[in-house]
């Protein structure tokens, strides 16, 4: 859709425009991260730059779009001789996909004619394409932490480098950066969070008058889009002119030392991690002075840069809301007020005397949960008196602090998707073996491919040094390395667990496995059991938060049905392998063994646990029985299952009976 940043009824939507046409200005800025639920015109946002992006001159044929007045010295299709003349093209959006190949974002080598020929054939891939463009990527939370890492490297350096058995390939890279994401399907890791230069987060109205137009600007693309666009081309021209011109003014701006110590006392104030924000800062407030056609950058440019990059910054763990007070922003900026910067004009803000730029007004505070924040109703009493089995519902408790847990792992080898949870067989890790390529050679495995050509080589005539190479003695290298698994969490909210302090302790250890489940990109699920049967309360997802958010909420009451809970998390696994057949699952039932409730609770049970047995499901139990007096119910159902058992205290990664339980599982299958 060719039109400015349409939909207004979306809340966060001005500030989105702004950050991506300071990108536009800026492209040093970083590139722009942007949050929110699933409709909200995330993608329709970042399409509509493309149409502003002012035209780029390139060297004719040359596939790395080389600029004709300072071509790169380094690029595959040159030397290009400066002076070259080039033509003018429109500047290009290329969109990444979630399933995109190593080799398909950097380019690929043809090893086959490098070794045979001694020739560097290069494939160009998406970085190339969008070298001075915008690279696009939806969902970039999905996208494996591999291709994520490439891709902030090139962003951050401005080049891609191609490696692939002592042949390199350099090219330049430098594009404005812009991923979208909805933090249902989980988030990004902090360190990744961090190379984006902005943030934004954005969410659809609630006010049906806005609604209401975004509806009829849609219908009214749709019956005649070009009509549409022609409707704002002199708007979009407007935006083009005006990017230009700030591009120009941009190394004019000055950027004072009170400014710059408003900039520090800032990130410092508010505890963020290392110096890049203090330069993504920076530069954002000069990008933004530059936007308004102003050469001083102002206390109120700092304001904004801070709203935009500290917010996905301030994250301590996944679980943390991003979010900014703006009330400690005003007052860090009003203590450290310097003098050097120029009285700002009372009828022009950040955008400019028009206002145009969006953005100008104050952005909304960010909202907490209402009322009570475990979501749970008010408690009846505050006691906090065990329970008795069957007793009544009992209202949430809050969790025991999370701590490090020990790494559980489903056994054997899998080919899942990439994690760091289980063995697997991966494009990624060491080296294990070799076999002959299926398709086109990625990883090429060096010694196995002369052990295969050297037979051949008096046969093929060889007469000089080289090694004489064809296309059947290739091999493909076979590697090891972790992949993520589904971790199903079959959590008993009965009676039996409604202590007060014995239920935080079991919430406390869930949500230190959630923790380390998010560390190791696993997929995770919620299944309950309490009263008369069992509920899903989380269905598979990428978003260890929800988890953690249903958790914190649950509450506890009821008889035991066991055999109802092992049941509705076998039918969990049965569509979830439809789904996703690769992907391995690790069952994590936490209970303390006791079954009550219908005809004989304990031998249905157990029958329901020999199903896993039987299919192979990886499982753990998590013994959460305490007391002087213990049945061991839950190791009896570890077995049943075909699994391990562990204790609360076990599950410590620092737990010394765990060390002791690992060391004599380790002597025994030594023995």
């Amino acid at each position: 859709m060719s039109t400015p940043f349409p939909f207004t009824a979306v809340v966060g939507q001005d500030d989105l425009r702004l950050a991506l046409l300071l990108n536009a200005v800026s492209p040093a800025v970083g590139g722009v991260l942007v949050r929110g639920e699933k409709g909200t015109a995330k993608s329709t946002a970042v399409r509509a730059l493309s149409a502003l992006m002012p035209e780029v001159d390139v060297v004719p044929e040359c596939r790395f779009s080389c600029a004709p007045s300072a071509p790169d010295p380094a690029c595959p299709d040159g030397p290009h001789a400066p002076g070259t003349a080039g033509h003018a093209r429109p500047a290009r959006m290329v969109e990444l996909p979630v399933g995109a190949s190593e080799d398909r974002l950097v380019g690929a080598l043809d090893i086959e004619r490098a070794l045979s020929e001694g020739v560097k054939a290069f494939e160009p891939g998406l970085l190339a394409a969008a070298h001075r463009g915008i690279l696009y990527v939806d969902e970039v939370n999905l996208l494996h932490d591999h291709l994520v890492d490439l891709l902030l490297d090139a962003a951050a350096m401005g080049a891609s480098y191609v490696e692939r058995e002592g042949v390199s390939v350099r090219h330049a890279a430098r594009f404005l950066l812009v991923g979208t994401m909805n933090p249902e399907e989980g988030e990004l890791r902090p360190q990744l969070l961090d190379r984006f230069g902005l943030t934004v987060e954005v969410a659809a109205s609630r006010e049906p008058e806005q609604r209401v137009e975004v509806v009829r600007r849609r219908l009214a693309y749709d019956a005649d889009p070009d009509g549409f666009a022609a409707r704002w081309a002199d708007e979009e021209a407007d935006v083009r002119a005006r990017i230009v011109a700030a591009r120009e003014l941009l190394p004019s701006v000055r950027l004072g030392d009170g400014a710059l110590r408003q900039i520090a006392a800032t990130c410092a104030a508010f505890e963020v991690d290392g110096m890049r924000a203090d330069i993504v800062m920076a530069r954002t407030a000069t990008a933004l002075a530059a936007w308004a056609g102003r050469t001083d950058v102002l206390a109120e440019d700092v304001r904004q840069a801070a709203l935009l990059a500290l917010p996905h910054r301030r994250r301590r763990n996944p679980f943390d809301a991003p979010g900014l007070d703006e009330d400690k922003l005003d007052e860090t900026l009003e203590e450290f007020s310097g003098d050097d910067d120029p009285d700002p004009d009372p009828d022009q803000g950040p955008d400019g005397p028009d206002g145009g730029g969006g953005g100008g007004g104050q952005p909304e505070p960010d909202e907490g949960p209402q009322g009570d924040d475990t979501g749970a109703p008010p408690e009846a009493g505050e006691s906090g008196q065990p329970q008795p089995s069957g007793a009544g519902e009992q209202s949430a408790v809050r969790a025991a602090e999370p701590f490090r847990t020990k790494v559980l792992s489903v056994p054997g080898i899998g080919e899942g998707a990439a994690g760091r949870r289980s063995r697997a067989r991966t494009e990624h890790g060491r080296t294990t073996g070799s076999r002959r390529p299926r398709g086109a050679l990625t990883k090429l495995h060096l010694a196995a491919t002369v052990q295969a050509a050297a037979p051949h080589q008096r046969a093929r005539g060889r007469s000089g040094p080289g090694l004489v190479v064809r296309r059947d003695d290739l091999r493909q290298a076979t590697r090891e390395g972790r992949e993520g698994n589904l971790v199903l969490f079959v959590v008993d909210a009965s009676g039996s667990m409604a202590a007060r302090q014995r239920m935080s302790a079991v919430k406390g250890a869930v949500l230190s496995l959630l923790l380390d489940a998010y560390q190791r990109r696993d997929k995770v699920g919620l299944v309950t059991f309490r009263g008369s049967g069992a509920d899903v309360a989380l269905p598979p997802t990428s978003s260890v938060d929800a988890a953690a958010a249903r958790l914190e909420s649950l509450p506890t009451g009821g008889r035991t049905p066991l055999a109802a809970g092992l049941l509705r998390a076998h039918d969990v696994l049965r569509v979830e392998r439809l789904r996703d057949p690769a992907r391995r699952a690790l069952v994590v039932l936490v209970t303390d063994g006791r079954a009550t409730g219908g005809p004989e609770p304990v031998a249905l049970a157990g029958r329901a646990a020999r199903l896993f047995a039987a299919e192979g499901v990886a499982s753990v139990v998590v013994d959460c029985e305490s007391g002087p007096v213990r049945l061991g119910l839950a190791g009896q159902l570890a077995g049943e299952l075909g699994g391990t058992a562990v204790t609360l205290d076990e599950l410590r990664a620092d737990s010394i009976a765990g060390l002791v339980r690992d060391v004599q599982g380790t002597s025994r299958r030594a023995a």
